[in-house]
This record gives structure tokens, sequence and C-alpha cells, in this order.
């Protein structure tokens, strides 16, 4: 059965209270009325168990009763004071034209006092409380979809845009945020090339996951592309990161780690620097992708004053692929319920099955990222940033080099 409806009813009748006409016997929902005499008194009535609001379009406003060209003084007024209940205009019977006005100021629906019955009643005061409902779903859907749409531009004015013109190298890259509905997380990438020729390429990982490392990763990023601009590199370019993370950080508890990548002009060689980021992943023509050495590795930025960073020359060749990621690539587990991680060794496996299967640039991050996160039974709980970087054609490696993932 239905559950009985209340509904609070502003008017000042001289003739008497407003009352509900009888329902014919099995008419359905019961309606309990509460009565005020005007709006001072209706808000003190207005509680949570009214399911509807009856506005009396002949309501006194000012002292005087209102005449039809006055307006909808009471009833707008009763709006503001109950944005979110169900609301009736009741109008006179010859009031017919400033009733539809109500509707298009905001009510529901409107009654006529004379044509008024207990079954119109009703199943107006239903009709009114899910036309309520149903609005406000809608109103929710298109500030949903508005704050997707402002959140699209946002994420494409804090994304780094690739300044790569004039440079023959491939480029691919994804940005996955840990938390639910944030626009980024601590992770950060960039990739610029210098007048020489240079390319270089940085990612990083703030410490923490909430809004404030968000903010701190993409104000190291900026920083990274200004300083490189201007001709910055090596320790005296993360010595300065370093400076702006600690004059940035909220607490001194907070570090990031990064990889610096230098490309040369011809793309035959780069110099790799590490402050306590995981190590690159290379994978040259005909051979399998390989971790490159970690032992050069310096500090992450902010944990240790004056920290120097030394830099690892790597020879790439004719064809290569290169990928930089940040941890959260490779700390998901590698089972549902498992407590095993997926980790370096396992995603280099990872990666070199799907090399095999001839992806590249943007379907071989993505099916890196897909198998992942089907390893780890649903989605990852950290910051995943991914960023390749390539030249010429790689042929894959023999079948029997390829090393399984997880292991």
């Amino acid at each position: 059965m239905p559950r009985d409806l209340t509904l609070l009813v502003i008017e000042d009748d001289p003739t008497g209270p407003f009352s509900v006409p009888e329902l014919p016997e099995g008419g359905g929902t019961r309606v309990r009325i509460r009565t005020a005499r005007n709006l001072t008194e209706a808000a003190r009535l207005l509680t949570d168990d009214i399911d509807c609001i009856l506005v009396d379009l002949a309501l006194p406003a000012g002292g005087t009763r209102a005449l039809p060209e006055d307006g909808l003084g009471p009833l707008s007024r009763v709006l503001r004071l109950a944005p979110r209940h169900a609301v009736l205009a009741l109008a006179a019977e010859g009031d017919a034209e400033r009733a539809a006005a109500a509707v298009r100021a905001g009510a529901q629906d409107y009654l006529l006092r004379d044509e008024l019955d207990g079954r119109l009643l009703s199943r107006a005061i239903r009709y009114a409380v899910e036309r309520k409902r149903a609005d406000g779903a809608q109103r929710q859907l298109t500030e949903s979809r508005l704050h997707a749409q402002e959140n699209a531009r946002l994420e494409r004015g804090l994304l780094p845009t690739p300044l790569l013109d004039g440079s023959e190298l491939r480029f691919a890259s994804r940005y996955r945020p840990g938390r639910s509905r944030a626009l980024l997380g601590g992770d950060f990438y960039d990739t610029i090339r210098t007048p020489d020729g240079t390319v270089h390429a940085v990612i990083g990982d703030v410490c923490g996951h909430g809004p404030d490392e968000a903010a701190l990763g993409v104000e190291l990023r900026i920083a990274w592309r200004a300083l490189t601009l201007a001709g910055m590199e090596g320790d005296q370019l993360l010595a300065t990161l370093q400076q702006v993370l600690e004059h940035e950080r909220e607490s001194e508890e907070i570090f990031a780690t990064l990889c610096a990548v230098d490309i040369a002009p011809d793309g035959r060689s780069a110099q790799v620097r590490l402050a306590g980021h995981p190590a690159p992943l290379i994978a040259r023509s005909g051979q399998e992708a390989r971790l490159m050495s970690y032992e050069c590795s310096g500090p992450a930025l902010g944990l240790l004053p004056g920290g120097r960073w030394p830099s690892q020359r790597v020879e790439l060749g004719d064809a290569w692929d290169l990928m930089i990621y940040t941890d959260g690539l490779i700390e998901g587990r590698v089972g549902a319920g498992s407590t095993s991680r997926l980790g370096e060794d396992g995603m280099a496996g990872m990666v070199n099955e799907h090399l095999a299967e001839g992806l590249r640039c943007d379907d071989l991050i993505e099916a890196a990222l897909a198998r992942v996160e089907e390893l780890n039974g649903g989605d990852l709980t950290d910051d995943v940033a991914v960023l390749l970087l390539g030249r010429g054609e790689i042929a894959p490696a023999p079948p029997a080099l390829a090393v399984p993932a997880g292991r």
C-alpha cells in the first residue's frame, strides 16, 4: 500500500482552515494536512517529513492580499525557502493564467480551488513529488556532465603537451590517477626538444595521493620544463628541483622520485639520471626488453641536502623503444587476493610478450595497462604514468628470450 502523504498548506482563507475533500472508499493514499497562515509559520512547520507544499497564490504579501497583477511574490519566497520540496500552486477558478505562470516559475503543478477533490489532490501530490525527484535527478546529471567537461578542460591544461617539433622520435604516454574522480595524482611527466636537437624526458612521483601532492607534481613538472629550456642540466637541474620541492611541500616528510633522460640529437645514445626512481626499460631491435642498471641512482628529491645524481650513459643504437614509468605500474598484485606484486622483472616480461605480438607505441602502453589491471583484479590504487619514446622499426626478440610476466 502507498504510504500516507503529508501536505503543508500555506493560505490565509478567512472562511476557515483548508481541509482535504474526502476520498471515496478505497480511494487510495490518505493525505495529512499541516496549515500555515504565513511564511514565517510555514518555515517553522517545514520538517523533513513534509512531502509537498501547497501555496495559495492569493496569500497576503506585505500585509495586504495580493492582487493578480502583483505577480508571484509569495510563491517565489516559498521556492527559495524550500528548494528541495515539491510545490503546488492553489488558485481560484478565474486565476488559471497566473496558476500557469506559477508552474513556469518553478511549481510542479497547480490546482484550482473550485475543482479540487480528494482523488485529484492525492494524485497531484504524488505527481508533484515524483516530478521534483525527476527534476533533481536531471539537474544532477547535467551538473555531472558540466563537471566532466570542466575536468576535461582542466586536465588538458595541467597535463603536458610534448614539445617535439623536428624530432624523428616516436612518442606515447598514458596517465591514470589513483584517486577516484581525481584529475591528477602526484605523478608527473614531460618531454621537450631543445634547439640543439636533444630530446629531454622526465617522469616523477611525489609520495602521497592527495590534492597537495598532485599540485606539487604539477609545480615540479613546470619547473623542470622552464629550467631545461633555460639550458640547466645535470646535478644543477635536479638540485634546483629539490629546492622547489622543499619550498613548496607541506611537510619535510614529502619527497619525490624522478627519472630524467637526455637523448642525443642523433638519437643513438642517452644520459639517464635516477633519483630513487625505477629504472627505465629499453628494447633494442632483435633483443628482449631489459631494465637499465640501477647502480648509479641518487637519492629521491627532498631526502638529502646536497645530493648528487650521477649520469649513466646508455647506447641506444639505430632502432629502440625506451619506456619510463612510475611505480604504480609495477606495484599491482599478480592475482586476486594475492600479496605478490608484479615488480620490475614481471613488468619487463609482460612488455616482452606484447612486443612479440607486434604491439608498439600507444598500443603497447594500452595493452600493458590493461594486463596490469587484469592481474591486479581491478583498478590500480596508485597513480600510474607511462612515457614511451622510440626510434626506427625494432624487430621482435626471438621467442626463447621472452620472460613470462609475473616471474
